[in-house]
Protein backbone atom coordinates (compact mmCIF):
# COMPACT_ATOMS: atom_id res chain seq x y z
CA UNK A 1 0.00 0.00 0.00
CA UNK A 2 2.76 2.11 0.59
CA UNK A 3 4.57 1.61 -2.39
CA UNK A 4 1.21 2.16 -4.37
CA UNK A 5 0.81 5.51 -2.68
CA UNK A 6 4.52 6.39 -3.49
CA UNK A 7 3.49 5.95 -7.00
CA UNK A 8 -0.01 7.57 -7.29
CA UNK A 9 2.11 10.70 -5.85
CA UNK A 10 4.69 10.60 -8.18
CA UNK A 11 1.83 10.44 -11.12
CA UNK A 12 -0.11 13.16 -9.50
CA UNK A 13 2.51 15.43 -9.15
CA UNK A 14 4.05 14.78 -13.01
CA UNK A 15 0.63 15.62 -14.20
CA UNK A 16 0.64 18.93 -12.89
CA UNK A 17 4.24 19.58 -13.63
CA UNK A 18 3.45 18.36 -17.37
CA UNK A 19 0.39 20.83 -17.36
CA UNK A 20 1.53 23.85 -15.48
CA UNK A 21 5.81 23.41 -15.20
CA UNK A 22 5.47 23.53 -11.73
CA UNK A 23 5.29 21.23 -9.11
CA UNK A 24 8.50 18.90 -9.06
CA UNK A 25 10.18 20.29 -6.40
CA UNK A 26 7.67 22.73 -4.48
CA UNK A 27 4.96 20.06 -4.28
CA UNK A 28 7.42 16.75 -4.28
CA UNK A 29 9.34 18.02 -1.54
CA UNK A 30 6.94 19.12 1.22
CA UNK A 31 5.52 16.03 0.05
CA UNK A 32 7.87 13.44 0.90
CA UNK A 33 8.40 15.06 4.39
CA UNK A 34 5.19 15.42 5.90
CA UNK A 35 3.30 12.69 3.61
CA UNK A 36 5.86 9.99 3.98
CA UNK A 37 7.99 10.69 6.94
CA UNK A 38 11.58 11.32 4.97
CA UNK A 39 14.18 13.24 5.99
CA UNK A 40 14.12 16.88 4.31
CA UNK A 41 18.36 16.32 3.04
CA UNK A 42 16.88 13.47 1.57
CA UNK A 43 13.79 14.41 0.53
CA UNK A 44 15.34 17.22 -1.54
CA UNK A 45 18.18 15.11 -3.18
CA UNK A 46 16.08 12.29 -4.09
CA UNK A 47 13.16 15.05 -5.63
CA UNK A 48 15.97 17.11 -7.55
CA UNK A 49 16.60 13.49 -9.75
CA UNK A 50 12.93 12.87 -9.49
CA UNK A 51 12.26 16.23 -11.36
CA UNK A 52 15.36 15.33 -13.42
CA UNK A 53 14.19 12.55 -15.16
CA UNK A 54 10.73 13.16 -14.87
CA UNK A 55 10.81 16.11 -17.03
CA UNK A 56 13.39 14.61 -19.22
CA UNK A 57 10.64 12.80 -20.46
CA UNK A 58 7.88 15.39 -20.23
CA UNK A 59 11.00 17.62 -22.71
CA UNK A 60 10.32 14.17 -25.32
CA UNK A 61 7.13 14.90 -25.59
CA UNK A 62 7.28 18.49 -26.07
CA UNK A 63 9.74 18.89 -28.27
CA UNK A 64 7.94 16.36 -30.62
CA UNK A 65 5.27 18.82 -30.34
CA UNK A 66 7.63 22.05 -31.76
CA UNK A 67 6.75 24.26 -28.61
CA UNK A 68 9.95 24.29 -26.74
CA UNK A 69 12.14 27.25 -27.04
CA UNK A 70 15.28 26.36 -27.10
CA UNK A 71 16.64 29.52 -27.44
CA UNK A 72 15.57 30.31 -24.02
CA UNK A 73 16.62 26.91 -22.57
CA UNK A 74 20.37 27.77 -23.58
CA UNK A 75 20.09 31.27 -21.81
CA UNK A 76 18.94 30.21 -18.52
CA UNK A 77 21.48 27.15 -18.41
CA UNK A 78 24.37 29.27 -19.07
CA UNK A 79 23.49 31.25 -15.21
CA UNK A 80 22.10 28.21 -13.43
CA UNK A 81 23.91 25.18 -14.00
CA UNK A 82 27.66 27.33 -12.68
CA UNK A 83 25.50 28.75 -9.44
CA UNK A 84 24.58 25.15 -9.12
CA UNK A 85 27.80 23.76 -8.99
CA UNK A 86 29.25 26.44 -6.91
CA UNK A 87 26.66 25.97 -4.37
CA UNK A 88 27.38 22.00 -4.13
CA UNK A 89 31.12 23.40 -3.45
CA UNK A 90 29.90 24.80 -0.21
CA UNK A 91 27.22 21.76 0.57
CA UNK A 92 29.84 19.10 -0.15
CA UNK A 93 32.44 21.39 2.73
CA UNK A 94 29.32 21.87 5.49
CA UNK A 95 27.50 18.71 4.52
CA UNK A 96 24.02 18.08 4.15
CA UNK A 97 22.85 16.23 7.21
CA UNK A 98 24.15 19.45 9.41
CA UNK A 99 21.15 19.92 11.07
CA UNK A 100 22.11 23.96 10.53
CA UNK A 101 22.13 23.53 6.77
CA UNK A 102 19.03 21.46 7.47
CA UNK A 103 17.56 24.41 8.97
CA UNK A 104 18.77 26.58 6.40
CA UNK A 105 17.04 24.24 3.40
CA UNK A 106 13.58 23.65 4.92
CA UNK A 107 13.45 27.82 5.54
CA UNK A 108 14.70 28.87 2.29
CA UNK A 109 11.92 25.88 0.77
CA UNK A 110 8.96 27.73 2.32
CA UNK A 111 9.82 31.18 1.59
CA UNK A 112 10.62 29.91 -1.54
CA UNK A 113 6.91 28.49 -1.74
CA UNK A 114 5.45 31.31 -0.64
CA UNK A 115 6.94 33.88 -2.89
CA UNK A 116 5.57 31.55 -5.83
CA UNK A 117 2.48 31.18 -4.46
CA UNK A 118 1.84 34.72 -4.09
CA UNK A 119 3.18 35.50 -7.89
CA UNK A 120 1.13 32.15 -9.14
CA UNK A 121 -2.00 33.93 -7.63
CA UNK A 122 -1.42 37.15 -9.02
CA UNK A 123 -1.20 35.97 -12.67
CA UNK A 124 -4.04 33.81 -11.99
CA UNK A 125 -6.35 36.54 -11.02
CA UNK A 126 -4.66 39.69 -12.45
CA UNK A 127 -2.17 38.76 -14.93
CA UNK A 128 -3.23 39.25 -18.91
CA UNK A 129 -4.24 36.44 -21.20
CA UNK A 130 -1.41 36.18 -24.00
CA UNK A 131 -3.01 34.78 -27.49
CA UNK A 132 -1.78 30.98 -27.29
CA UNK A 133 -0.60 30.81 -31.30
CA UNK A 134 2.19 33.15 -33.13
CA UNK A 135 3.40 34.20 -36.09
CA UNK A 136 7.22 33.53 -36.82
CA UNK A 137 7.99 37.62 -36.13
CA UNK A 138 5.73 37.68 -32.80
CA UNK A 139 7.29 34.97 -32.26
CA UNK A 140 10.94 35.98 -32.29
CA UNK A 141 10.29 38.99 -30.80
CA UNK A 142 8.41 37.13 -27.65
CA UNK A 143 11.55 35.19 -26.77
CA UNK A 144 13.86 38.03 -26.59
CA UNK A 145 14.16 39.51 -23.16
CA UNK A 146 14.43 43.24 -22.33
CA UNK A 147 18.25 42.91 -21.35
CA UNK A 148 20.77 39.87 -22.48
CA UNK A 149 22.00 40.05 -18.94
CA UNK A 150 18.50 39.02 -17.51
CA UNK A 151 18.28 35.03 -18.34
CA UNK A 152 21.47 34.81 -16.87
CA UNK A 153 21.11 36.55 -13.73
CA UNK A 154 17.32 34.76 -13.19
CA UNK A 155 19.30 32.05 -14.08
CA UNK A 156 21.65 31.71 -11.25
CA UNK A 157 19.16 32.68 -8.49
CA UNK A 158 17.51 29.83 -9.65
CA UNK A 159 20.06 27.30 -9.95
CA UNK A 160 21.18 28.16 -6.51
CA UNK A 161 17.89 28.05 -5.15
CA UNK A 162 17.07 24.88 -6.63
CA UNK A 163 20.43 23.12 -5.32
CA UNK A 164 19.49 23.82 -2.19
CA UNK A 165 16.35 23.26 -1.47
CA UNK A 166 14.77 21.24 -4.84
CA UNK A 167 12.06 24.34 -5.72
CA UNK A 168 12.54 26.93 -8.00
CA UNK A 169 13.54 25.15 -11.33
CA UNK A 170 9.52 25.24 -11.92
CA UNK A 171 8.02 26.86 -9.56
CA UNK A 172 10.26 29.87 -9.50
CA UNK A 173 11.32 29.50 -13.07
CA UNK A 174 7.77 29.83 -14.50
CA UNK A 175 7.48 33.03 -12.83
CA UNK A 176 10.83 34.31 -14.02
CA UNK A 177 9.69 33.16 -17.62
CA UNK A 178 6.82 35.23 -17.03
CA UNK A 179 8.45 38.39 -16.11
CA UNK A 180 11.10 37.68 -18.70
CA UNK A 181 8.92 36.78 -21.68
CA UNK A 182 5.59 38.35 -21.05
CA UNK A 183 4.44 38.10 -24.42
CA UNK A 184 5.19 34.37 -24.84
CA UNK A 185 2.71 32.17 -24.61
CA UNK A 186 1.66 29.90 -21.74
CA UNK A 187 2.30 26.43 -23.39
CA UNK A 188 5.73 27.37 -24.34
CA UNK A 189 6.54 29.10 -21.13
CA UNK A 190 5.84 25.90 -20.08
CA UNK A 191 7.55 24.08 -22.47
CA UNK A 192 10.91 26.30 -21.71
CA UNK A 193 10.38 25.80 -18.22
CA UNK A 194 10.28 21.78 -18.47
CA UNK A 195 13.24 21.58 -20.62
CA UNK A 196 15.26 24.04 -18.56
CA UNK A 197 15.04 22.37 -15.86
CA UNK A 198 16.35 19.31 -17.26
CA UNK A 199 20.17 20.10 -16.99
CA UNK A 200 20.07 22.15 -13.76
CA UNK A 201 18.35 19.07 -11.30
CA UNK A 202 20.35 16.63 -13.40
CA UNK A 203 23.61 18.65 -11.57
CA UNK A 204 22.19 18.89 -8.96
CA UNK A 205 20.88 15.98 -8.07
CA UNK A 206 24.10 14.01 -9.05
CA UNK A 207 25.79 16.85 -6.46
CA UNK A 208 23.42 15.49 -3.64
CA UNK A 209 24.11 11.82 -5.19
CA UNK A 210 27.83 11.91 -4.46
CA UNK A 211 27.05 13.50 -0.95
CA UNK A 212 24.53 10.24 -0.25
CA UNK A 213 21.61 12.40 0.17
CA UNK A 214 19.32 10.17 -2.61
CA UNK A 215 16.83 7.51 -1.64
CA UNK A 216 17.32 5.35 -4.35
CA UNK A 217 14.47 3.12 -4.00
CA UNK A 218 12.05 5.91 -3.38
CA UNK A 219 13.55 7.49 -6.53
CA UNK A 220 11.88 4.51 -8.59
CA UNK A 221 8.77 4.15 -7.21
CA UNK A 222 8.24 7.91 -7.66
CA UNK A 223 9.92 7.92 -11.98
CA UNK A 224 7.21 4.55 -12.31
CA UNK A 225 3.97 6.86 -11.59
CA UNK A 226 5.15 10.28 -12.79
CA UNK A 227 6.62 9.58 -16.55
CA UNK A 228 2.78 8.61 -17.35
CA UNK A 229 2.05 11.65 -15.56
CA UNK A 230 4.01 14.08 -16.88
CA UNK A 231 3.28 12.46 -20.35
CA UNK A 232 -0.46 13.01 -19.88
CA UNK A 233 -0.21 16.69 -18.95
CA UNK A 234 2.24 17.29 -21.76
CA UNK A 235 -0.12 16.03 -23.81
CA UNK A 236 -3.32 18.23 -22.51
CA UNK A 237 -1.07 21.70 -21.54
CA UNK A 238 -2.73 23.16 -24.88
CA UNK A 239 -6.60 22.42 -23.27
CA UNK A 240 -5.64 23.65 -19.42
CA UNK A 241 -7.36 26.42 -18.28
CA UNK A 242 -4.47 27.71 -16.52
CA UNK A 243 -6.49 30.48 -14.30
CA UNK A 244 -7.86 27.90 -12.71
CA UNK A 245 -4.93 25.65 -12.16
CA UNK A 246 -2.87 28.47 -10.68
CA UNK A 247 -5.26 29.52 -8.14
CA UNK A 248 -5.25 26.08 -7.00
CA UNK A 249 -1.57 25.62 -7.58
CA UNK A 250 -1.15 29.14 -5.27
CA UNK A 251 -3.00 27.64 -2.23
CA UNK A 252 -0.97 24.58 -2.48
CA UNK A 253 2.42 26.05 -2.45
CA UNK A 254 1.12 28.54 0.16
CA UNK A 255 0.50 25.43 2.61
CA UNK A 256 3.51 23.68 1.77
CA UNK A 257 5.15 26.53 2.69
CA UNK A 258 3.92 27.65 6.03
CA UNK A 259 4.36 24.33 7.21
CA UNK A 260 7.84 24.24 6.51
CA UNK A 261 8.71 27.79 7.74
CA UNK A 262 6.64 26.72 11.48
CA UNK A 263 7.75 23.49 11.97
Amino acid sequence: MHDFALIFAGFAVGLIVGLTGVGGGSLMTPLLIFGFGIKPYLAIGTDLLFAAFTKMGGTVSLSRQRIVPWRLVGALSMGSIPAALATLCVLHRLGPADPDVQKTMTLALGLALLLTALSTLYKAVRGKQVPRHLADAQLLAATSPRHWSLPLVFGAVIGTLVTLTSVGAGAIGVTALMLLYPLLPLPRIVAADIAYAVPLTLVAGLGHASLGSVDWPLLAKLLAGSLPGIWLGSQLVHKTPDRIIRSLLSVLLAYAGVKLITI
